[in-house]
């Protein structure tokens, strides 16, 4: 039996007759089996190649009839296969009519380059009497892309002809030729090989002037298209013509072969010997590259194992390349070498291929015009280990379809067309310590996961920390691991025999320009979770496009990675390298002021922007810290906010000590922390700036971190704490004599006892306040203290505490402030709720929340929120009222607000019950049990009711419930400083 796919896809029986193929889908099934003979094409290949992209529902059961179809047609048993996952063709040497052509072609090509232009004659007119069209003629339509083996194959076929008739050239043989190239010419305007065989045979037959005119043509083709001048082949040729007309045809005689004999190179180096894990990136290489005509770039970091990943890949190559497979280091990151220039890999490759040194073009053009027709034929794997640029890799890329590219570089390198990129990070933990194992021989009995992890799972890295535990068999990882988390010497030990972190950092800043050099410095001089191009900016101290540019310059080279737009984060290992580099340079403290003083003014402006109307922010800021440009709105202020909040508190951790900057940056910090509902962060931050103020003496610092401090407390619900700190602020105010800061510290004091149900000292401490107010004409002052009087008489006439809170909520409405409006609507609508007047009390929480909007202060919200979902429940509207605590509950959940939790898990409960799901609700209830207890007493009544709703619901089944009386209302709300 003989198939065909030199034209349309054919069957031959073994007689040699044609077998009806029938309909064009049975022509496209057999020609995707035979372009992967003897191989498992997979059923989804076999779908896409019948139907596209989008295969109808019926498409397995339409593919199996097809492959019975095939069958039958094929007539022989075990022919056609299934093979999970797909189907495979069993095709025997010589029967498939391409594999005989590149046969042919081979042959051809050993007998070309030993002059042996018989054998060339007759190995090309038998490889090219097996075309009968186009390759896979029919099987895609005009508008699809060439397949890659269509290419090749054509490519091979123009060869061939040159070939063929540069041997019958040199056998003298030109009578007939004249025709045959001239059609040649006129097909391939382009192709010089066939001018200057056209040339040569016109001369030799006395047609002197005609091949002049050959010569002219395609000169000024060349010259007018291109812009490049004949080769040096043809310059021969024309010299011939030109020394006049030949007495009579040559003898046979050896030209210089154009394409040399080729050995078949094999220079991939040993495949490394513990090569782990990039399973999932393996088979995608292996994938991308096996099928030829593909560019693929590994890139990476230094020491990521790109080369690593190149080698391993290529071995497994090797079969599906039998012309051969070349290697070359391209010197982009190599210590102590300038990059290998293109020219120079040019005639490398060259050399390799067979290329004597007489044959080497000269013009760069024409070497590479050279390498490529030596490889087009081919099916060749290319290693390209450690690029520069895209414009050192270019020249070196084959035109032909059948070969492939493996490129490793620390850049993208996304300036090279068409190549498909693999970007490398580094290992996994357990793969990390695979790695580390195989090196190091070491049994699974020692633990060596924090090892890793301080190696930054760099496999370099961990080549050295392996080789280290290799040596010595006394040295533990433990210990191995003491040494590395002692930062300022990690990399000391990580530099072993010819392995070093340090020195392939060194080589990737050693090619740094000016300012990426500089930036990198200007990591190393503060230390950041991640980095946004205007820190950089302040870093470098420069503007912020040059900064930009030199961000993009080191994520080009991997010495930082993009993890979103605009934010770059350096792996551990660059961070220590560049921390290096900045106390080598010095001068990083006033870096670290410029930094310092741009978040906390930019924090500044951004507390600005959110303050509501009416508020009383100011009073709470300092003054203006740095120079930061405003926020457009608050939008853009919350989103700057949410993504510097990390680095705002490395900030405060690292230098609250060493510069009297950073309490005012916790001051502005503050605010917008406690906007945004981040109690965990606002409790760091307010911490060591308490501890820093009194360790500068600086009593304004102190008595703002008290303040600030005691807020915290107070929003997380734990007045018993936030008591004694604001009892200090109060006393600290009152030595600054700051009587504005004094009133608010009081109206503060009055909530605080209120909440430990001190009423009677609450309401004295607030009729201080209130007579402080007056003296101070303070309207906005006196609308927090209104308020702070109304939650007090919540608790005996709730009548009265709506008068309170009406008072202030004139009061808001007159001076247009937002937040004495919303916060009075709000304790209106608890107020209600314990007159049982749910109605009443929706109208105020809906009214509170259409204030806030999406972005309003957290603490407001989520006590409005609560409220609403009680009113919604209280009207019996349960569905509604469980979206709200739904919401509720998961926005508590990402601020970590523990006791927003345990309330809306409490209320979600009561949700639960009324819908005959009281399994799940003991379940809410419990959780919210477990969360408040935690608040040193502040929630008893809350508890108190939760305790009982577990004991009454023990033995109650899942069903329908009446509701349980809603307890006293635990909120706490005000607008404290």
């Amino acid at each position: 039996m003989r198939f065909a796919l030199l034209g349309a896809p054919a069957v031959h029986d073994a007689a040699g007759e044609p077998q009806h193929l029938g309909s064009a889908k049975i022509r496209a099934l057999l020609a995707t089996l035979l372009l992967r003979p003897n191989k498992v094409v997979p059923v989804d290949e076999l779908k896409a190649a019948l139907w596209g992209d989008e295969p109808p529902a019926s498409a397995h059961a339409s593919l199996h009839n097809h492959v019975t179809r095939l069958r039958r047609i094929l007539a022989e048993e075990g022919r056609l296969r299934a093979v999970a996952p797909g189907y495979v063709l069993r095709v025997a040497p010589g029967e498939l009519d391409t594999e005989v052509f590149e046969e042919q072609v081979r042959t051809a090509r050993a007998a070309y380059g030993r002059g042996e232009w018989a054998a060339v004659v007759a190995a090309a007119r038998d490889g090219l009497a097996l075309w009968r069209g186009s390759p896979l003629a029919g099987v895609y339509g005009p508008d699809e892309a060439e397949p890659a083996l269509v290419r090749r194959l054509r490519e091979s076929r123009l060869l061939l002809l040159e070939w063929r008739y540069d041997a019958e050239v040199a056998l003298g043989r030109h009578d007939g030729l004249g025709p045959e190239l001239a059609a040649l010419v006129a097909e391939f305007p382009l192709r010089e090989a066939f001018h200057r065989q056209l040339m040569l045979v016109l001369h030799r037959t006395g047609r002197q002037a005609e091949a002049l005119d050959v010569y002219r043509s395609l000169r000024r083709t060349l010259v007018e298209e291109l812009g490049v001048e004949p080769g040096p082949a043809v310059r021969q040729a024309h010299e011939e013509v030109l020394r006049g007309p030949v007495a009579k045809s040559p003898r046979p005689q050896s030209l210089p072969p154009q394409v040399p004999e080729r050995r078949l190179p094999a220079q991939l180096p040993p495949g490394p010997a513990h090569f782990t894990g990039r399973a999932e990136t393996v088979a995608a290489l292996r994938t991308v590259l096996a099928g030829g005509g593909a560019v693929v770039v590994v890139s990476g970091m230094a020491g990521v194992g790109k080369s690593a990943l190149a080698a391993h890949v290529a071995h497994t190559l090797r079969e599906d390349f039998p012309d051969g497979q070349l290697y070359l280091n391209l010197h982009g990151a190599t210590p102590g070498m300038t990059p290998l220039e293109a020219p120079q890999a040019v005639a490398a490759l060259l050399r390799d291929l067979g290329v004597g040194p007489c044959q080497m073009p000269e013009a760069p053009d024409a070497a590479t015009a050279l390498l490529r027709s030596v490889l087009a034929p081919t099916r060749t794997l290319l290693v390209l280990d450690d690029a520069a640029s895209a414009a050192q890799v270019r020249p070196l890329l084959p035109a032909g379809p059948g070969c492939a590219v493996v490129v490793t570089s620390r850049s993208p390198l996304t300036a090279l067309d068409g190549a498909q990129r693999f970007p490398l990070a580094p290992l996994s933990t357990g793969d990390s310590e695979q790695l580390v194992r195989a090196v190091s021989g070491r049994g699974p009995g020692e633990r060596l996961d924090r090892l890793v992890e301080l190696c930054g799972r760099l496999p370099l890295a961990l080549r050295v920390v392996g080789a280290r535990l290799a040596a010595r068999s006394a040295l533990t990882p433990d210990v191995l691991a003491g040494l590395l988390d002692a930062e300022a010497g990690r990399l000391d030990h990580l530099d072993y025999d010819d392995l070093s972190v340090r020195g392939s950092l060194a080589v990737a800043h050693d090619g740094l320009d000016p300012d990426a050099a500089l930036a990198l410095r200007g990591l190393g001089a503060v230390d950041l979770p991640e980095y946004g191009v205007p820190a950089v900016a302040r870093l470098m101290d420069t503007d912020e496009p040059r900064a930009a540019a030199a961000l993009d310059r080191l994520v080009e080279v991997a010495l930082l990675q993009e993890v979103s737009y605009g934010r770059f984060v350096p792996h551990d290992l660059v961070r220590d390298y560049a921390r290096e580099l900045a106390e080598r340079a010095g001068g990083t403290e006033a870096a670290v002021e410029r930094v310092l003083r741009w978040y906390g003014e930019r924090a500044r402006q951004a507390a600005l922007t959110l303050s509501p109307v009416g508020s009383d922010t100011e009073l709470r800021l300092p003054e203006p810290i740095g120079e930061a440009e405003p926020f457009s709105c608050g939008d853009t202020a919350l989103a700057w906010c949410d993504s510097e909040v990390a680095n705002a508190v490395a900030l405060t951790e690292r230098y609250a000590f060493a510069s009297r900057t950073v309490p005012l940056l916790v001051r502005a910090w503050s605010l917008l922390l406690r906007h945004r509902g981040r109690l965990q962060e606002l409790a760091v931050v307010g911490r060591i700036a308490l501890d820093a103020a009194r360790a500068h003496g600086d009593a304004e610092s102190e008595a703002n971190a008290l303040s600030d401090l005691a807020g915290l407390h107070f929003l997380s619900g734990r007045p018993d704490r936030a008591l004694p700190l604001n009892e200090g602020a109060l006393a600290a105010w009152r030595a600054l004599g700051n009587e504005r800061r004094m009133q608010r510290s009081l109206s503060n004091q009055g909530l605080l006892l209120e909440a430990l149900g001190r009423y009677e000292e609450a309401a004295e401490v607030l009729r201080e306040s209130l007579e402080i107010v007056h003296r101070m004409d303070d309207a906005y002052a006196e609308g927090v203290v209104l308020i702070a009087l109304g939650n007090l008489y919540e608790h005996t006439d709730a009548r009265a505490a709506i008068d309170h809170h009406e008072r202030a909520l004139e009061i808001g409405v007159r001076l247009g402030g937002d937040v004495l409006v919303q916060t009075s609507h709000c304790n209106i609508g608890y107020a209600h709720l314990t007159l049982g007047e749910p109605a009443a009390a929706l109208r105020h929480f809906e009214e509170c929340l259409r204030i806030l909007g999406d972005d309003g202060p957290w603490h407001g919200e989520s006590q409005g929120r609560v409220g609403l979902v009680r009113a919604l429940r209280g009207l019996g509207r349960d569905e509604e009222a469980a979206v709200e605590c739904a919401r509720l509950l998961e926005s508590a959940q990402a601020r970590a607000d523990a006791q927003m939790v345990g309330l809306a898990r409490h209320q979600r409960g009561l949700l639960l019950r009324s819908a005959g799901r009281v399994g799940e609700a003991r379940e809410q209830w419990r959780a919210a049990v477990q969360t408040l207890e935690a608040f040193d007493g502040a929630h008893q009544k809350t508890l108190a009711e939760l305790r009982e709703l577990l004991r009454l619901t023990a033995s109650e089944p899942d069903a329908p419930a009446p509701s349980i009386p809603q307890p006293e209302a635990d909120h706490r709300f005000a607008d404290g400083a």
